[in-house]
């Protein structure tokens, strides 16, 4: 196996701890958000046409075809994009996309930035503005949310997203290097993230169209889910919180979520924290009611922002950390 595989994961790893996502530049998942647009409207307009008494079943499998379509079409690009690197500028030219492909596929700083933002504003005491930036991370309904409640959606947010922006990322980066496809696999995993984030919803408009995308995204991710249980309590062991809280916590109530997936994360960081997540929120006019996760300790407070954002940053690094073991034990 190429030996600079694993070294072009630790400098795509590094690239994103640096310089993350700069908004000049143009990034691939934009290009597969516009190709899930627009096969979209190509694939309803054929829905449209078919019986009515078999619209869900037409809208389930039509969906399946957008989620393969997608995937295939992500995976294939990257494929094709350093195969073709390899004839016209051989080994460095392949490296040089190997890497940012995978650096541009990692959100650790981006995540970080974003929930910036929002602490920023609250500590202005910008309520408005801080509702308008915490409506660009979550997808709930912001315009009437107290501090409390801001300060819980990016608390939230910024734990899932451990999971499907920078867990899983390393996850699928090791598996694909292990493969010699690490570029391309990552990003057959931003396709189907990206899926869910534009299809994924449970309202009328996506609730059977979707429902392929979700349950892809909830396959993808179910294994770096469980990891990140393991990983965020040995975060806050690092971060000087209680590991045994965060790990009681997660296994309590790992289950308490419509989502397989979203709990252990969440969980995980409220133990970390000592404070209360989930609850009702509002989604397209309408309250969605949720369990909660954790123990209301304390209070949530602004602080808490960043002490998640330092969880997060300790996960990828021990995640990381545990691909470059995987590699280096099965001698890449």
């Amino acid at each position: 196996m190429d030996q600079w595989i694993l070294i072009d994961l630790v400098l795509a790893y590094i690239l994103d701890l640096l310089i993350g996502d700069p908004h000049f530049l143009y990034h691939p998942v934009c290009l597969i958000g516009e190709f899930i647009a627009k096969l979209e409207k190509i694939l309803r307009i054929w829905i449209e046409r078919r019986n009515e008494k078999r619209r869900v079943l037409y809208e389930i499998a039509v969906g399946l075809i957008l989620a393969v379509a997608t995937v295939s079409f992500s995976f294939g690009s990257v494929w094709l994009l350093l195969r073709g690197a390899v004839v016209l500028g051989g080994g460095l030219l392949y490296h040089i996309l190997n890497i940012y492909f995978i650096y541009s596929a990692f959100a650790t700083r981006c995540l970080a930035v974003e929930a910036g933002k929002v602490r920023d504003a609250l500590s202005r005491e910008d309520l408005a503005d801080a509702r308008r930036k915490v409506g660009m991370l979550v997808g709930r309904e912001t315009d009437t949310l107290t501090q409390d409640e801001i300060i819980r959606a990016v608390v939230e947010t910024t734990a899932e997203n451990t999971v499907d922006g920078v867990i899983s990322t390393i996850f699928y980066a090791v598996i694909g290097s292990l493969l010699g496809l690490a570029a391309p696999l990552v990003y057959a995993f931003k396709a189907v993230s990206t899926l869910d984030s534009m299809v994924g919803y449970k309202n009328e408009r996506y609730l059977y169209f979707g429902r392929a995308s979700a349950k892809i995204d909830d396959g993808a991710n179910f294994f770096p889910a469980r990891l990140s249980g393991l990983l965020i309590p040995c975060s806050a062991f690092l971060a000087g919180k209680s590991f045994g809280r965060s790990w009681r916590i997660m296994l309590r109530d790992r289950r308490r979520h419509s989502s397989p997936n979203c709990a252990y994360p969440e969980a995980a960081v409220a133990g970390a924290l000592g404070v209360r997540l989930g609850g009702n929120n509002v989604y397209f006019g309408r309250v969605v009611e949720k369990p909660t996760l954790g123990d209301a300790l304390r209070p949530l407070e602004i602080g808490d922002i960043d002490a998640t954002v330092k969880l997060m940053y300790l996960a990828s690094l021990l995640g990381m950390g545990l691909g470059i073991l995987v590699l280096l034990w099965l001698g890449v």
